[in-house]
């Protein structure tokens, strides 16, 4: 899909190794986790965090200058506090997924140092409803098969991103937005962008309904711009052996006219954009309303 954004995969991993500071022993002795803390919780056996929550995990031990990797695939922008020493490291992270996951940390050796059972609630899937010149489009977001989508999407959702931007293209096809200003002006700056979730392993299709991420032909390349498809395209959008496809994270749950009216609004070439409808259909606010 020109003019877009596309997909990401989720393991948050992290690893320091010698010569991070503190005194001590031995290059030849690897390091040691008697305990981490993790807050905060809202319960600790197993250990239970919220979703979209930024924690910070306490790692206490010995010779942890000699290297230690922390895989938490619960957990998104993993990174370091600095002054940290020999005995104590801090991390923080968001949490992204739902449901239950295991925290591993490794020295630097691979040999399994640390192990925490986590798991994170979600009583319903998260909605946004897509306020609209044409009316109102209710989505419903799926974060346990494509967390660092939906994330993403929430991201700007949640910081009025997408307020006063339109529907970009409309072909029959796909509508798109999230990328331009009624006066076709680009939307900058963006987050990074994002890993591709590839269809073969979230186990979404682009079906008539579903919203997706949109995309360069480079893999990786996500930000804001999202599409709904129009009819079914997985046969052309979903990931094969050979090619990365486009990431689905949710579907229309109201509002399925209002994106079939959207489409058949005429379209002509404009600011380089070949399908751009000629009456702006304008999305006056994104809001998470679950």
């Amino acid at each position: 899909m020109k003019a877009s954004t596309w997909l990401l995969g989720a393991l948050a991993s992290l690893a320091f190794l010698s010569g991070c500071g503190g005194s001590g022993s031995s290059s030849g002795t690897l390091a040691t986790v008697s305990s981490v803390s993790i807050t905060p919780t809202l319960n600790t056996s197993p250990t239970v965090v919220a979703y979209r929550q930024n924690i910070t995990m306490v790692v206490n031990g010995q010779n942890l200058q000699q290297g230690i990797n922390i895989n938490n695939p619960g957990c998104t922008n993993l990174t370091e506090s600095p002054g940290g020493s020999n005995t104590q490291r801090t991390f923080s992270c968001k949490i992204i997924h739902v449901g239950p996951f295991n925290m591993n940390i490794t020295d630097s050796a691979n040999n399994q140092l640390y192990y925490a059972a986590m798991s994170v609630p979600l009583a319903a899937r998260p909605q946004v409803t897509l306020a609209t010149s044409m009316g109102n489009i209710v989505v419903e977001l799926n974060p346990g098969a494509a967390p660092i989508s939906v994330d993403n999407f929430l991201d700007y959702v949640e910081t009025g991103f997408y307020s006063n931007t339109i529907f970009h293209r409309a072909d029959n096809q796909v509508i798109q937005a999230g990328g331009y200003t009624p006066s076709l002006t680009a939307l900058i700056p963006t987050y990074s962008a994002i890993t591709l979730e590839s269809t073969l392993t979230t186990g979404l299709s682009n079906t008539q309904g579903t919203i997706g991420m949109a995309s360069t032909s480079a893999a990786n390349s996500a930000t804001s711009q999202f599409y709904f498809n129009v009819v079914d395209n997985s046969s052309i959008f979903n990931a094969t052996t050979t090619s990365g496809g486009y990431a689905v994270f949710g579907t229309i749950v109201s509002g399925l006219n209002v994106m079939q009216a959207i489409d058949a609004v005429p379209t002509s070439a404009q600011g380089g954009l070949p399908t751009v409808p000629v009456t702006p259909v304008i999305i006056t606010s994104a809001t998470r309303t679950q």
